[in-house]
C-alpha cells in the first residue's frame, strides 16, 4: 500500500544544483508534487514535496537524500495553532491560500488540516494573539524512516 508524507528538502550551497527530484522517480519509483520551491542559486534552497511511493521505497529514498547530504523534515509538526490562546478571529484564514486554515460552521472555530499546508508562514504573521508559530519540530529522515 503506498504512503505519502510531505516534506521539505533544505539543500545547501554544495548540493542545491543536484538532480535530486529525477532520482526520486526514476530510482525510487516515486511519485513527486513540488509543492513550493526556494532556491538561490550559489546560496542555499528548500524544497517542499509530496512523496508517494510504497514504504520501502519512500524508506530507501530519504536514506538516499541523507547521503547526498540534504537535510530532510517532515512538516506533520512544522505550525502548530495554540488552541487555547486562539480567538477565532479568522486573520489566519485570510492569507491560508491552500486552505489548511478554515473557520468551521456552524461554530466559527478555527481548524487545521496540516495536509493541506504548504509551511509558508502568512498564518503566524497574520495572527494577532500569536496563537500560531512556525516551528523546526519536524521528524528527521531516520524518524520518517521508522514511521
Amino acid at each position: 500500500m503506498a504512503v505519502t508524507e510531505r516534506i521539505i528538502l533544505n539543500f545547501t550551497a554544495e548540493n542545491y544544483d543536484k538532480p535530486i527530484t529525477y532520482h526520486l522517480v526514476k530510482d525510487f519509483d516515486l511519485k513527486i508534487n513540488i509543492l513550493r520551491a526556494e532556491v538561490t542559486p550559489g546560496e542555499e534552497g528548500h524544497l517542499l514535496l509530496d512523496v508517494e511511493g510504497e514504504p520501502e521505497q519512500v524508506t530507501a529514498a530519504l536514506a538516499f537524500l541523507q547521503q547526498e547530504g540534504i537535510d530532510v523534515v517532515s512538516t506533520r509538526r512544522q505550525i502548530q495553532v495554540d488552541t487555547g490562546r486562539c480567538t477565532h478571529c479568522g486573520a489566519c484564514t485570510a492569507v491560508c491560500f491552500s486552505r489548511a486554515l478554515v473557520l468551521e460552521r456552524p461554530t466559527w472555530e478555527l481548524s487545521f488540516h496540516p495536509d493541506k499546508c504548504i509551511v509558508c508562514g502568512l498564518c503566524v504573521q497574520a495572527c494577532p494573539v500569536r496563537a500560531i508559530r512556525q516551528g523546526s519540530a519536524g521528524r528527521s529522515a531516520e524518524e520518517l524512516a521508522g514511521a
